[in-house]
Order: C-alpha cells, then sequence, then structure tokens
C-alpha cells in the first residue's frame, strides 16, 4: 500500500501545530534542545491534540474543497491524527505522548463526525487508546 497524497493540507496542519507550540510552550522546534522539551503528561497531550485536532475539524468544514479532497472519512482522520501526534511528539520529545495524540484525536474526530469510514472500515482508525496511556516512566516496579 501507498500514503494518499494529501496536497499539503497535511502540512499545513502541522504547522500549525508547531507554531501553536512555539507560541505557547516556547518549544523552537526548528533548532530542537532538550531544554525547549515540555513534560509529557496526559494535561499537555490533551491541549496540543485538541487544539491542533479542532483547527483541522474547523478548516474542513470552512473549506469544503479540502473535504472534497480528502474523500473518505480515513484520510481525514489519518491526517487530522497524523498532525496532532507530530505536534506532541515534537513538543515533548516523547514517541508515546505523540501516540496518545493520535488516539485522542481519533476519539474527538468521532465524536464529532459520528464516524471515521466507510463501510464500517474505521475499527482498525481507533483501536489502541486504551493501551497507549503509560507515557510517564515510573521505574522498576
Amino acid at each position: 500500500a501507498t500514503a494518499a497524497y494529501t496536497d499539503n493540507i497535511l502540512d499545513e496542519f502541522t504547522y500549525y501545530g508547531m507554531d501553536y507550540i512555539k507560541q505557547k510552550y516556547k518549544v523552537d522546534w526548528q533548532n530542537p534542545s532538550d531544554k525547549d522539551k515540555v513534560k509529557p503528561t496526559q494535561e499537555i497531550v490533551n491541549d496540543i491534540a485538541t487544539e491542533v485536532c479542532l483547527n483541522g475539524m474547523e478548516q474542513y468544514e470552512q473549506f469544503p474543497t479540502m473535504m472534497e479532497d480528502h474523500f473518505g472519512g480515513s484520510q481525514r482522520a489519518g491526517v487530522l491524527a497524523a498532525a496532532c501526534g507530530l505536534s506532541t511528539s515534537i513538543a515533548t520529545g516523547n514517541s508515546n505522548a505523540g501516540l496518545n495524540a493520535w488516539y485522542l484525536c481519533m476519539l474527538m474526530h468521532k465524536e464529532g463526525w459520528s464516524r471515521l469510514g466507510f463501510f464500517g472500515y474505521d475499527l482498525q482508525d481507533q483501536c489502541g487508546s486504551a493501551n497507549s496511556l503509560a507515557i510517564v516512566r515510573r521505574g522498576a516496579v
């Protein structure tokens, strides 16, 4: 399988996320540094993913040609979730926080627009959020 062409829409949503983390958290994504990273908490994941996902959903609704370009809910869901995951991972330096943002966006997308894909092929887009929540190191048990 090949990745779907996104017509720079994924880029736009991701750059929105980069602007958001730079403005709110002072993360210089163009010059990454450990001192700029935000602690990966669920509150941070919720904040960044919600902002990026809602912005993307508003863009799809404001510009119907974007929705036509990404025909099929699974493509829209994937683009939104990827932008959320990228923005959160870059802000925190934690890939698991990005995965949490991905799944949060999937759930927001489903709640906002009722479903993700056609013919019931949306299950694979939502699976996993219950298993991805451990983002803080707790040491040996």
